[in-house]
């Protein structure tokens, strides 16, 4: 039996086998909306939609957009890419790219960011030094998480994982804090530039000189995915442009690397991928709407009411009209349970309505179709034309529409950093009863593929049994527009959690939960004996910090990961990248 890693890792070769990075990407099928830029520094007298390489002016007295240090955006360059670029290539290259940049964008650098070449070794090793600084605090908090969305068990390293997912999938990224940027290759000896990447990491710089997006608020998975929207939907839109025009009136002349940008053994953990690429798929779209209605300086203003949530880039029509709700949580705990202290810093998560979609998303993925709650295909925009390629996931379904605000409390005990045993109050915030009925529906569904069994004579109790990988005891309390979830290792322990749930005594006997339903794609299910991603651990840190260290150090996020190593635009994937997985996605469904 072939295993779903497998499947996704020859997918992904097979794709790219002879086929240019270029052409992988792939392009949107649109054209640019009127540049709204004045027409004094738009080029518009010297250039045209049908401007070939190498017809320009000649350098201008003073800067202008589409020119940069001696270089026009049409401008031919003698670089030898083969076997690496010098500094003097290097400089070119970057120029040309800045110019290339600004004449899509209709925005002026500032100054010209530093620009380095490293090799996947190089970066990978500087993930694992970074991650590898990580508290216990940290750690449990990261575990606590994914285990709430029922995607990474307690014999897991939740941190372990997101450095996986981000050592094998960055092709680059901008580095705000130095304003330094790095662009990935999977060439360790002569260090090769992919251009698009480039015009990505060039455009996240432009944005920081621009807009100073290193500022907003991404404390949490949700506010993160949620800035994104903007920050990578703009810089994937601009992407696509770039490559549209390398393809088309530049003729072919930008520096592509025919070998692969990712590495052939890039085995990501699909659900925190997904969750992480929501503003990649929805932020383009949400971009090239706007561009096209109102132009350039529509977008701009975005930056000024960056989106508030995930949902306003699943729905735009939610942008500026529905305000997530905050969702207060009241510590009810008992004197053995405690919410996880991290220093002052922010203790709590939120994952928003794109989290959610793929925790009920992900059971048709772990089982290879078998079992589905939100339909496997369902992520898929799969249209008359086939996957479209600027935004090819979609993040809208019933189950999870209606998302109003959610806030993930974690709580350990003295014992939690020796034992990784955790609990949690999660409550979540539905612009309906309805709404909110409908996500508990599905959860209840999620809780039964994960094997939960109904506690007799508790009504919204289920505990989940020893040997099941998740062998925990889940509340379920539902109250008008709210849904709140508790849970701890044991039944006993629920109400030493959050007073609200239920005092039961663990020999509380349970039956099998079989009356959920789950919603079948027409596929013919299958089965997957191949060994589960989500409960080993390959590649697990450790620290040397004491055991009662959930106090000792200090981060301004709930993500350790992004405190670290990710606190930047553009660490996720290229656009490549991330058309080539749900390429793989739509070879699992088709088995």
């Amino acid at each position: 039996m072939v295993s779903r890693t497998q499947i996704f890792v020859m997918v992904v070769g097979l794709a790219l086998v002879g086929v240019p990075v270029a052409a992988a990407a792939g392009s949107p099928n649109t054209a640019a909306a009127p540049d709204s830029s004045p027409t004094s520094t738009d080029l518009s007298n010297v250039t045209s939609d049908a401007t070939v390489a190498d017809q320009h002016p000649p350098d201008p007295e003073s800067d202008v957009l589409g020119w940069e240090s001696g270089y026009w955006y049409n401008e031919s360059i003698a670089v030898t890419p083969d076997d690496g670029l010098n500094d003097s290539e290097l400089d070119a290259v970057v120029a040309r790219g800045m110019a290339r940049v600004e004449q899509i964008r209709r925005l002026e650098f500032e100054e010209t960011p530093p620009v380095e070449v490293i090799s996947r070794e190089n970066y990978t090793e500087r993930v694992g030094n970074q991650t590898a600084s990580v508290t216990t605090a940290q750690r449990l908090h990261q575990n606590v998480k994914y285990e709430a969305l029922l995607m990474i068990n307690e014999s897991t390293d939740a941190i372990a994982a997101q450095e996986r997912n981000q050592a094998g999938g960055v092709g680059g990224f901008y580095d705000p804090s130095n304003g330094e940027i790095k662009i990935v290759s999977e060439n360790a000896t002569t260090p090769k530039m992919n251009e698009i990447t480039l015009s990505q990491e060039l455009f996240h710089a432009l944005q920081d000189q621009q807009f100073n997006i290193s500022s907003f608020n991404q404390s949490t998975q949700e506010l993160h995915n949620a800035k994104d929207g903007i920050i990578e939907g703009d810089g994937n839109y601009v992407d696509r442009l770039y490559q549209q025009r390398c393809e088309g009136e530049w003729q072919g002349d930008c520096i592509m690397p025919g070998e692969s940008q990712t590495p052939a053994n890039f085995s990501p953990h699909i659900g925190l991928y997904q969750i992480t690429l929501q503003p990649y798929s929805d932020g383009p779209a949400f971009v090239r709407d706007l561009h096209q209605s109102e132009g350039w300086d529509a977008v701009n203003a975005v930056y000024e009411n960056p989106p508030a949530s995930t949902e306003q880039t699943i729905h735009p029509e939610k942008y500026g009209e529905d305000e997530p709700s905050p969702v207060p949580i009241e510590d009810t705990s008992d004197d053995r349970w405690r919410p996880l202290d991290i220093n002052a810093s922010i203790n709590h998560a939120s994952f928003g309505e794109a989290g959610l979609f793929v925790t009920l998303w992900y059971p048709g993925y772990e089982s290879s179709t078998a079992t589905q709650i939100i339909p496997y295909r369902a992520h898929l925009n799969i249209g008359a034309d086939g996957l479209n390629e600027l935004d090819p996931y979609n993040y809208n379904h019933t189950y999870t529409n209606g998302w109003d605000g959610d806030k993930l409390l974690p709580y350990v005990t003295e014992e939690s950093s020796e034992t990784n045993e955790t609990g949690y109050v999660y409550r979540t915030a539905w612009d309906s009863p309805t709404d909110a009925e409908e996500f508990q529906n599905g959860y209840e569904q999620l809780l039964a593929f994960h094997g939960a069994e109904s506690v007799d004579d508790h009504e919204n109790v289920y505990r989940i049994p020893d040997g099941e990988g998740f062998n925990d005891a889940f509340y379920l309390d539902q109250s008008g527009e709210t849904l709140t979830i508790v849970n701890a290792p044991t039944l006993a322990e629920l109400s030493g959690v959050d007073v609200s749930a239920p005092q039961i005594e663990e020999s509380t006997e349970t039956t099998p939960d079989d009356g959920t339903t789950t919603e079948a794609d027409d596929d013919e299910p299958t089965t997957d004996d191949s060994e589960d991603e989500t409960t080993t651990s390959d590649g697990e840190t450790t620290t040397d910090e004491p055991d009662d260290s959930e106090t000792t150090q200090s981060t301004d996020t709930d993500d350790s990961t992004d405190a670290t190593t990710t606190n930047g635009p553009g660490f996720v994937a290229t656009s490549a990248l991330i058309g080539l997985l749900a390429v793989a996605l739509l070879a699992l469904r088709r088995r």
